[in-house]
């Protein structure tokens, strides 16, 4: 991933100098310590790696990519609320160190901050991505609903749930690809293109992190093993051995489905299942079609190929992780 190097150590450089340093401290640190955190940084790194294909100045589009990040960390700080986990990147949440007023109170700061970060562009540009922004911040919330309506919904259709990971996960990785090809002031055809490729990946790397719930090395992936499981989760592997089970597997689905549990008896059941009806295999195939879709929408932008190829790369990286 050395290509990503130069874009990381802006995105790092630019947190630094933009740190908060707003009063009150009891607002603003918890938002700074979320944002210090890191993680891989890779949706503002979307936005500059556009902003660069298209031929644009980065330096116009790094406070939008801070904006990306900013916004992307607000969602986390909620989510953990929501699903009042104890820890995010191996550190304390917000809500568990400063209780749950703080976390919404400092969520809401770093989405306002998202937006304050838009306003040295240009004023069409600038309407332009707050109207995407806007946009895809919606799209979340309604992706977000839609994840815990599905804990409790029974007739979940494989088109609902490429619905609610689309917006959930695969919009913001799009949109910042498209933020950044509009500052750099592409046309709006190679701005959908790059929009597409990154909704695609967005796809394939949430079926992904659906697959490794189960089939991954957990000391690598870092998470609970089979958590979805546990948590009623109605994920791409759940809807492919509905289809393809027996009847009988199907009443024991239905059944193991019908409340939460951490009985291990549970996960052996669910997981004798979706080996049986090999649905480890048919997400892999579902990951590389999207991938492939992803790919084809990039072939339609007219650039040399040499300057697509970390996209390319970027996109092997999120699909063949481990963890």
């Amino acid at each position: 991933m050395e290509f990503l190097d130069k874009y990381q150590q802006l995105v790092a450089d630019a947190i630094t100098k933009y740190t908060f340093k707003d009063k009150p401290a009891e607002l603003y640190e918890p938002m700074n310590y979320i944002i210090s955190h890191g993680g891989k940084r890779l949706r503002p790194i979307m936005v500059l790696m556009a902003c660069d294909l298209f031929g644009g100045d980065l330096k116009q589009a790094i406070k939008p990519a801070l904006a990306i990040e900013f916004f992307h960390n607000f969602t986390l700080i909620h989510d953990d609320i929501m699903d009042e986990a104890p820890l995010r990147r191996n550190k304390p949440t917000i809500h568990t160190l400063h209780g749950i007023n703080v976390g919404i109170l400092s969520g809401d700061g770093l989405m306002l901050k998202a937006y304050k970060f838009f306003e040295d562009l240009e004023p069409e540009i600038f309407k332009a991505c707050i109207r995407i922004f806007t946009h895809t911040g919606l799209l979340l919330c309604e992706g977000q609903q839609y994840d815990i309506n599905f804990e409790t919904q029974e007739d979940v259709t494989f088109d609902d749930y490429i619905r609610m990971i689309t917006y959930k996960t695969g919009v913001l990785s799009a949109s910042s690809f498209e933020i950044g090809a509009l500052i750099a002031k592409a046309n709006f055809k190679d701005a959908k293109s790059i929009f597409n490729f990154g909704k695609h990946i967005g796809i394939a790397f949430q079926i992904m992190d659906d697959y490794l719930d189960v089939f991954g090395d957990q000391a690598q992936f870092g998470k609970k093993h089979a958590g979805d499981i546990y948590e009623n989760k109605k994920t791409v592997l759940y809807l492919l051995a509905r289809e393809h089970a027996t009847e009988d597997e199907r009443k024991e689905l239905d059944h193991w489905y019908s409340k939460k549990t951490d009985n291990i008896d549970k996960v052996y059941g669910v997981e004798k299942i979706f080996r049986r009806t090999k649905v480890d295999e048919k997400a892999l195939r579902l990951i590389e079609k999207h991938n492939e879709i992803g790919q084809s929408y990039l072939k339609k932008i007219n650039i040399p190929e040499e300057k697509k190829k970390p996209f390319i790369e970027l996109a092997n990286y999120l699909l063949r992780r481990e963890s």
